[in-house]
């Protein structure tokens, strides 16, 4: 080996070794001897080396500094202060919240959030690792491990940030056009091609007999785009996430037709991710930041802490929106846009584990809308990207209830997906790419 390659601690680590062996041997001290009269009074007779050489014959002191010296290790943040990066909308609540009501802190962090405003960005800046963790829609690092839409990074997803969250909304001269077979010839949005927004809407539209590649026209605008597209006429309708559902009806230039919840109640959306390098070179900062997302999901998902979390993240840091909206969205009492006001409480939930089966249905429709092509191997892919089993470890540590499988069956739009019969689930549809 050459000399340049033998490592040796740094003044730091032999500082903080120093300093954890000298605590480990007053506390064995103080525990045989007792008092501080009496201690002081071996250790004027005998030494401190004397007396701890002779303690030594009776209790293995190596040992354990030796195991306070593991201790410290596995308990080390490598990264105090990881860059996170979050696109303005509800779905990132647990990520926000986390920020300004102390979850982060809490979890021995001092993140910095940053909003970034499209998810073309968000990825590529994930990639380039100028975040180190980040909000990601939930197909997002399913995508960007495979090489879709970009090169292929591993990225790993440990916690879905929210279920349900969005809506189909339409322009308010469409009031007439509640059924999805008169939609043909018109143009909607969604906010990124790797997403449930994208995704769902396909499913709607195919279902009331529409190709989605041919019958309409559906483009990609950043979510802060999307009511301002609304209001140009350029778009009659969008799928995305919240707040901007409710803030096309605030602003009276569109109407709720249909919540997600209603397609396919308990679906995944947004999602906490990293890239599987940061996850293994920092695994202690990877631990803190999930449970920190996971203590600040926990917390909203209880009905009476919404508004506070509401007012939390309406800022202009954060959503830069009118608090009024953030709580219609939040605690799921809202106008519609058609007259009527709603009382929907799990119009956005909060539910933070990652079943390998909803990885499964998103690789199913990207095979369906021919995203991915040949062979695909659900199962794996599935249970590489979406880390069930840390994320139960987690709820489990912070005292929360965690499923007991990884896998369960789906309900959308009245058929049933079974995770186990994928390859027959995905032939079945009639529409799809040709």
């Amino acid at each position: 080996m050459a000399k340049d390659d033998v490592s040796k601690p740094t003044e730091e680590s032999a500082t903080t070794e120093t300093l954890l062996d000298r605590a480990v041997e007053k506390s064995l001290l103080h525990a045989v001897f007792g008092h501080d009269p009496t201690r002081r009074a071996v250790l004027r007779t005998m030494g401190t080396g004397a007396a701890l050489a002779a303690l030594e014959t009776v209790f293995p002191l190596g040992a354990a500094k030796a195991i306070a010296a593991e201790a410290g290790k596995v308990s080390a943040i490598e990264k105090k202060a990881p860059k996170i990066g979050f696109i303005p909308i509800t779905c990132a609540t647990p990520i926000i919240m986390a920020h300004p009501m102390g979850f982060y802190s809490k979890h021995g962090l001092d993140a910095i959030v940053e909003k970034v405003a499209g998810w073309a960005v968000i990825r590529d800046k994930a990639i380039a690792g100028e975040t180190d963790a980040t909000h990601m829609l939930s197909p997002m690092p399913i995508a960007t491990t495979m090489g879709l839409g970009s090169q292929a990074v591993p990225f790993v997803l440990p916690a879905i940030e929210n279920i349900n969250g969005q809506a189909i909304t339409l322009h308010v001269k469409h009031k007439d056009k509640k059924d999805p077979k008169q939609w043909k010839g018109m143009t909607f949005c969604v906010p990124f091609e790797y997403s449930m927004h994208n995704l769902l809407l396909r499913y709607v539209v195919a279902e009331a007999g529409l190709d989605p590649n041919k019958d309409i026209t559906i483009r990609v605008v950043p979510p802060p785009e999307m009511v301002s597209s609304l209001i140009a006429e350029t778009v009659d309708g969008f799928l995305g996430p919240d707040p901007f559902n409710q803030r096309a009806v605030f602003q009276n230039v569109g109407f709720i037709w249909k919540l997600t919840k209603d397609i396919w109640d308990g679906h995944p959306c947004c999602a906490f991710a990293c890239s599987k390098d940061f996850m293994e070179k920092n695994p202690n900062t990877f631990r803190a930041l999930i449970k920190a997302v996971i203590d600040a999901t926990q917390y909203v998902k209880k009905p009476e802490n919404r508004k506070e979390v509401a007012g939390a993240i309406a800022p202009r840091n954060y959503l830069n929106q009118p608090v009024v909206v953030v709580e219609q969205v939040l605690t799921g009492s809202f106008p519609d846009g058609l007259g009527n006001m709603l009382n929907v409480p799990d119009r956005i939930d909060f539910d933070p584990f990652p079943f390998h089966s909803m990885a499964i249905w998103i690789m199913t429709q990207l095979k369906r809308w021919g995203y991915i092509t040949g062979e695909v191997d659900y199962k794996k892919i599935a249970e590489q990207v979406f880390l069930a089993a840390e994320c139960k470890k987690t709820m489990e540590e912070l005292g929360h209830k965690s499923p007991a499988s990884t896998t369960t069956k789906h309900m959308i739009l009245g058929k049933e997906f079974d995770p186990d019969k994928a390859a027959e689930y995905e032939a079945s549809f009639k529409i799809r790419k040709a």
